[in-house]
């Protein structure tokens, strides 16, 4: 046994120092150095010079060059590996087509968001197709997770397609889920257990509570991180087990723990959302079987998460009522198109210098949208309050929202009221140009298949014709302001009434 030391590792990129500073030396991250204590041990251990005097021993020697365990890369097969079905659509649009077996997928959230609930979820319709899904709980008893499984109807036996179960029927026979509950923090339990049962896929809930009895450290620490996701990763890519890792969040919003966890795995997703809202976002981050930045919606409903099939409905607001200040725009989430509706409000403030604020919406894009406003087009807004938030609380980060915050914050300003059969997209320059902006036959699709009859998008832009849209092409935003804020007002209304007729 060696002499216990004391080490600081940093929370933020997992690099070691034998003493405390307030800033990494690595990664320059204020406040991350947390003290742990190891045992020096010498077991192990290689000479590092042996070594290097044997490699310089065979370098004397002429013997032809020839590869040990190394491949050539032509010698590789091209086989598709055929994914997994986790019965839903949503996640495996996230994971780029289904789960990739043998593959490691972080998931992390804030408390209570719905980590657990989708995952013991998809446990249950992996395990109906599946002969042995494991569902290892180290923050759950097993009566705990049978409560809760009974609220999602998980566990049961498979209704019929009528929903009303077998009930002594053999003409609807029945399967009865193979899950596999596990509750345990000891790692090396959870190894062995892994090890004999083999199964398809293990889900991990969660990696901060799991303790490695060989670290003298608390669980949740650095080490105990890095160490227990390490080891799980061996044992899944030799057994050729998929493994979904439950990873806390710290109050940033990053997953709580070393830089390292990232990068050990191979996809890493956030279950975002409001916790007053009832929709969920599942957001991929990181993935190496497929796009990133790729987004699932669900629901939240009294048994559990429900699938949105159509999430540009539930972004967008009763179009019906006509408010002055909404402006509709079409965002791309990696593959998927989403329309969503922007809200603006410009009120005289009350302050020596007025209020800006967002909701789903960059706070820097709105500065300088408002600049480009006052100076290109002469709105006065320095002296105005400006909010501007999306419709369902969604975050629109890419600058193809520019052209429609634009112009919500105007009709605003004017009190006039935009055609809500228009969508407007592109993003503005400093000079008040419309500039180009990708996908845009996804985005006109998804606004014609909505019912949209008018699209305003960047002069130079090419798209299919044959959509039923009314396509205005500018190339300054003053010309997009024109067009989407006509001045007669009255009679834009009694068109969009008699259309409705």
């Amino acid at each position: 046994m060696g002499k216990a030391r004391t080490v600081y590792i940093c929370s933020s990129c997992g690099a070691e120092s034998s003493q405390w500073f307030g800033k990494c030396p690595s990664c320059g991250v204020y406040g991350t150095l947390e003290e742990e204590i190891c045992n020096n041990s010498n077991n192990g251990n290689f000479s590092r010079a042996g070594w290097q005097s044997q490699s310089r021993n065979q370098a004397k020697k002429e013997t032809p060059a020839q590869p040990r365990i190394s491949v050539k890369f032509s010698d590789i097969t091209e086989e598709e590996q055929p994914r997994i079905n986790s019965g839903y659509h949503e996640l495996d649009r996230v994971l780029g087509g289904g789960i990739v077996p043998g593959s490691l997928v972080l998931i992390g959230g804030d408390p209570g968001i719905g980590k657990s609930t989708l995952l013991l979820q998809t446990a249950n319709q992996l395990s109906i197709r599946h002969p042995r899904i494991l569902y290892v709980s180290a923050e759950e008893s097993g009566q705990q997770i049978k409560l809760r499984a009974s609220r999602l109807k998980v566990g049961r036996l498979e209704n019929d397609s009528n929903g009303n179960g077998n009930n002594g029927n053999e003409n609807h026979p029945t399967h009865e889920p193979n899950l596999y509950v596990l509750p345990e923090t000891d790692l090396e339990e959870i190894l062995r257990e892994l090890e004999s049962l083999k199964p398809q896929v293990a889900i991990i809930d969660s990696i901060q509570t799991l303790h490695f009895a060989t670290i003298n450290s608390a669980p949740g620490s650095v080490s105990q991180v890095r160490e227990c996701t390490s080891a799980l990763m061996q044992v899944a890519k030799r057994e050729n087990i998929t493994l979904f890792i439950v990873g806390h969040v710290t109050k940033e919003g990053a997953i709580a723990g070393p830089r390292v966890l990232e990068h050990l795995v191979d996809t890493v997703l956030y279950f975002e959302g409001d916790r007053y809202a009832s929709h969920r976002l599942l957001r991929s981050v990181k993935n190496r079987f497929g796009a990133t930045h790729e987004i699932g919606i669900f629901e939240m409903v009294d048994h559990g998460l429900d699938e949105v099939t159509n999430p540009s409905e539930l972004f967008l607001s009763n179009r019906d009522e006509q408010a002055p200040g909404t402006a509709t725009i079409v965002s791309c989430e990696g593959t998927r198109s989403i329309v969503v509706e922007l809200q603006a409000l410009v009120s005289p403030t009350s302050y020596t210098s007025p209020r800006r604020s967002t909701t789903g919406v960059d706070y820097n894009r709105l500065q300088q949208i408002l600049a480009v406003l006052e100076k290109r087009v002469g709105i006065p807004l320095s002296k105005l309050d400006a909010y501007v938030a999306s419709a369902g609380g969604l975050a629109v980060e890419e600058p193809a929202a520019d052209l429609g915050m634009a112009i919500a914050i105007v009709a605003s300003f004017r009190d006039r009221v935009v055609d809500p059969r228009t969508v407007l997209i592109g993003e503005i320059g400093l000079g008040g140009q419309v500039r180009l902006v990708s996908q845009m036959e996804l985005r006109l699709k998804e606004a014609a298949k909505l019912g949209f009859k008018r699209a305003i998008v960047p002069k130079g832009q090419t798209y299919p014709s044959d959509l039923g849209l009314e396509i205005i092409c500018v190339n300054k935003v003053i010309q997009a302001i024109v067009v989407a804020i006509p001045n007669n007002q009255n009679e834009n209304e009694n068109d969009f009434q008699e259309d409705e007729e």
